[in-house]
């Protein structure tokens, strides 16, 4: 089998099986299940060389199971709180805990122990990877932009706290299950904006972590408990945005604003699992941030072409997400309509309000957003110093090019 596909399995697979293992033998043994699910899978590379499994999901399980045992009796793990994995009952218990509603329910209780407000919320995303995801500490190492050193003191922290707070295996219920599903809801979030607008140097999209965040958005939309109108909103947004990511760069690798990408890329099917999902999250009387956000990727999403693009919509949908939630970057965006709209002294009204430091190392966005600002209102040498200040903070090399294209052109303006 090859190396590609053992890498797919793994990804796929891993975060199943420490998910169902852990519910087996317990939080308390979770790094000795990961360690038993990575040894099962060296053992799986060499082995399938010369012959593949029928079923290899059902091979990885069986043989992670055995593995984990093995590694329990050589500590000399007390046998009365194992169960016998082999026989009776406890055989038959367990086999159920590998069919595949039980399986989600599984995975759904470590997604929330992996965003439990005990652990560091910098820990959350790594940690939520690592256990649920399957990623390599290398992958969340390329994936957050984060020393390998950094994300294994992340992971060992986290699982620290989870042994310091005896924290339960299992998906809250009653009062506190709402502010354990916002922690969730934010985590997953992230863990797709870090996918979809990448800060790594040479790859802007990774499309892993989009299809990760959707896939375990859908995993909440499964379970009764955990299936709200604002699960819908997140997954709507998701959507959306997903729809757009083969349209995000050209064939040179080059990155396309809204206004130059080839709207015929954008996959409607998608657009489509959104509408259905938006359809869901409005059958309530309270919206949230991620209905606001669901709500302005739509207004893009409805415009054939850029100029049909209706900014008064957008407009609306910014000042009630950031009435909910004041951000810097909600002021910035409704500074950047405004300038589409030609409304010049609203857009400098909400950039006067900001400062770089408030982007840290995305201080580009508001110093592009002035230089815009200045090239509208007839100030080309402010403009040129803004946009200089923006190349010298960027550190994504696709977003540099597209600011020093704008430079091009704006000097040759100058020129005439």
């Amino acid at each position: 089998m090859e190396p590609k596909l053992i890498d797919h399995l793994f990804r796929y697979h891993s975060g199943k099986m420490v998910s169902v293992l852990t519910r087996i033998f317990g939080l308390s043994n979770l790094e000795i299940i990961e360690d038993a699910v990575q040894d099962t899978f060296i053992k799986a590379s060499i082995s399938w060389r010369s012959k593949q499994p029928d079923n290899p999901e059902a091979w990885l399980t069986q043989a992670a199971k055995n593995r984990v045992l093995d590694i329990f009796r050589k500590l000399k793990a007390e046998q009365k709180h194992l169960p016998n994995i082999n026989q009776g009952t406890d055989a038959i218990a367990i086999n159920d805990l590998f069919l595949d509603s039980e399986i989600e329910d599984a995975q759904l209780r470590m997604i929330f122990t992996a965003c439990h407000p005990k652990l560091d919320s910098r820990d959350q995303i790594a940690f939520a990877l690592k256990t649920v995801s399957g990623f390599s500490i290398k992958e969340i190492s390329s994936a957050l932009l984060t020393k390998e050193d950094t994300i294994k003191k992340r992971l060992s922290r986290a699982r620290k706290a989870i042994q310091k707070s005896k924290l339960k295996f299992k998906i809250p219920q009653g009062k506190s299950l709402p502010q354990r599903l916002e922690n969730v809801m934010e985590v997953l979030y992230l863990i797709f904006n870090e996918g979809f607008h990448s800060n790594k140097k040479e790859i802007l999209i990774r499309k892993e972590l989009c299809g990760e965040a959707i896939r375990l958005s859908q995993l909440l939309l499964k379970n009764t408990l955990t299936r709200t109108p604002d699960v819908y909103a997140l997954c709507a947004l998701m959507y959306f945005h997903a729809s757009r990511l083969e349209s995000k760069t050209n064939t040179e690798n080059e990155l396309l604003d809204l206004k130059n990408q080839d709207r015929s890329k954008w996959y409607f099917p998608l657009i489509k699992l959104g509408n259905v999902m938006m359809n869901k999250a409005v059958e309530t009387d309270e919206f949230s941030c991620y209905h606001y956000e669901a709500a302005i990727a739509a207004e893009h999403l409805r415009a054939a072409r850029f100029e049909d693009t209706n900014w008064d919509k957008i407009l609306h949908w910014y000042q009630c997400l950031n009435a909910l939630q004041p951000m810097p970057s909600n002021l910035l965006t409704m500074a950047v309509v405004c300038l589409q709209n030609k409304n010049y002294n609203m857009a400098k009204h909400y950039l006067d309000q900001l400062q770089p430091e408030d982007f840290e190392s995305r201080s580009y966005l508001y110093f592009g957003a002035l230089s815009d600002y200045y090239n509208a209102t007839n100030s080309p040498d402010q403009a040129l110093n803004y946009l200089d200040l923006a190349l010298n903070s960027v550190n994504n090399s696709l977003e540099k090019e597209f600011l020093l294209k704008k430079k091009t052109s704006l000097l040759a303006r100058l020129k005439h």
